[in-house]
Order: structure tokens, then C-alpha cells, then sequence
């Protein structure tokens, strides 16, 4: 892991309708770091990737600042994915390739290649031509999987990739977060289950819509911190 920050917080607020869903946090993801968010229900976990990933305005004097060499993939919730659009696991796959295809650009054998690639490093060969609409929760989320393969980012964010879905697929996606961070790429991952962050992440943001603690796993998982986050969560 270098010392070099992927991604600087200064100050960062996110407001909705005049009401703080995030405040006031500051500090930097290293390059090469994989760190989970986690925090009670409503604690802004969800909002800061979005913020990272610029989705939603910041407050006026909020700021972030990313390595410019650096490309950057984002995984919202499946809540967020509208499963009835009529495209094939491919299609969608291949999506991720689009800054190299455009609206109207040519897909080479080669871009196939890399997609077909993709779906058999997530187990799922052969589902190319099958529609979206039709896969498991897990089935999805391997597709998902696919297509940041595809587009070869050195920061992924991760939104909840191992809820609603099934044991297998969960360890299956641990492994390729694992392989992520072993190539030296930062992820950040939204993760509500403290033993999957206490196994495999070895860095955590604690948040309960401020910075409750950040650093590594170990120091940030105490009861005392846990204890504190459920109380500003509470309040008001």
C-alpha cells in the first residue's frame, strides 16, 4: 500500500432538504488500501461513495481531491438498477468498456474477448446472451462484477456488493476484491457485516454520519467506538 492518497476528504458535507446526512469528514484513502465503511442505519455510508463519485452536490465548502492519473469505477445498490431495461449480460458487461466504444463506437473481437473473459473469472460463461432481467440477485451481482473487471479501474467503489446475495457468490466477490487489492487498485466497500470486514478488510471507516474513527480494523472495531456510533446515530 503506498503512502500517496487515492482519494483526500476535506470537509465533506452532504446536505438534503437543509438536513447534514454527512458531515465534516476528513482524511485519505492510500493508494493500494481496501477499506470498509460501515455504520448504523442512516449513518451516510451510502452517500459518501456517492459524493466520492460525484452524484451528489457537496456542501459549499466541502472539497474532494482524487490522483487525476487514477480512473475510478462505481457499484450503486441493486436497489438503484432498473432490472426491466431489456439488455443482455453481455450488453451490460460491456458497458464498461464505454469510454472506449462511445454511444455509436465499434466493439472489436478484442472488447468481446475481455467481456467473455470477464464472465468466466466471475463464474457465469455462457450467460452472455441471457437478459438481464432474468438472473438471481447473485447471478446480477456477478455481472456488476464483470463489467468493473472490464473497465480496469484503479479505484472501485463499492456499494453494498454482498447484500441479498447468496454464500457462494459473497465469497466468490471476496476473492476478487482480494485479487483487487493484491494488484495494488483501492477499493472502498459500504459492508454491513463486521466479521467480513474484521476477515478481509484491513482498513475501516466507521461513520454515523460523522467520523466516528478510521484507520486500521482492529483500532476502529472496539466496542467503545461500535458503542458511540449507535449513540450519534440516534440522536436527532
Amino acid at each position: 500500500m503506498s503512502a500517496l492518497p487515492a482519494i483526500s476528504l476535506h470537509n465533506l458535507t452532504v446536505s438534503y432538504r437543509q438536513h447534514p446526512a454527512l458531515h465534516h469528514v476528513s482524511g485519505h484513502f492510500a493508494q493500494g488500501s481496501l477499506t470498509a465503511v460501515i455504520g448504523p442505519n442512516g449513518a451516510g455510508k451510502s452517500t459518501l461513495l456517492k459524493g466520492i463519485a460525484g452524484l451528489v452536490p457537496l456542501d459549499r465548502h466541502a472539497r474532494i481531491e482524487r490522483a487525476s492519473e487514477l480512473r475510478m469505477a462505481y457499484l450503486p445498490q441493486h436497489s438503484e438498477l432498473d432490472r426491466s431495461f431489456p439488455l443482455e449480460v453481455r450488453d451490460c458487461v460491456l458497458m464498461g468498456l464505454w469510454t472506449q466504444t462511445g454511444a455509436w463506437g465499434r466493439v472489436t473481437p478484442a472488447m468481446l474477448a475481455r467481456v467473455d473473459a470477464a464472465l468466466e473469472a466471475v463464474g457465469l460463461q455462457g450467460f452472455g446472451h441471457r437478459p438481464v432481467g432474468t438472473l438471481s440477485s447473485g447471478q446480477l451481482q456477478r455481472t456488476l462484477f464483470a463489467r468493473l473487471l472490464v473497465q480496469d479501474a484503479q479505484i472501485i467503489l463499492l456499494d453494498e456488493p454482498f447484500n441479498a446475495v447468496d454464500s457462494k457468490t459473497t465469497a466468490s466477490l471476496l476473492t476478487l476484491v482480494q485479487q483487487w487489492h493484491r494488484q495494488g487498485r483501492t477499493v472502498v466497500a459500504v459492508v454491513h457485516d463486521d466479521a467480513q470486514v474484521r476477515a478481509h478488510f484491513p482498513q475501516t471507516l466507521l461513520l454515523a454520519r460523522e467520523c466516528i474513527a478510521w484507520g486500521a480494523t482492529t483500532e476502529v472495531l472496539t466496542h467503545e467506538n461500535l458503542a458511540r456510533a449507535r449513540h450519534m446515530a440516534a440522536l436527532p
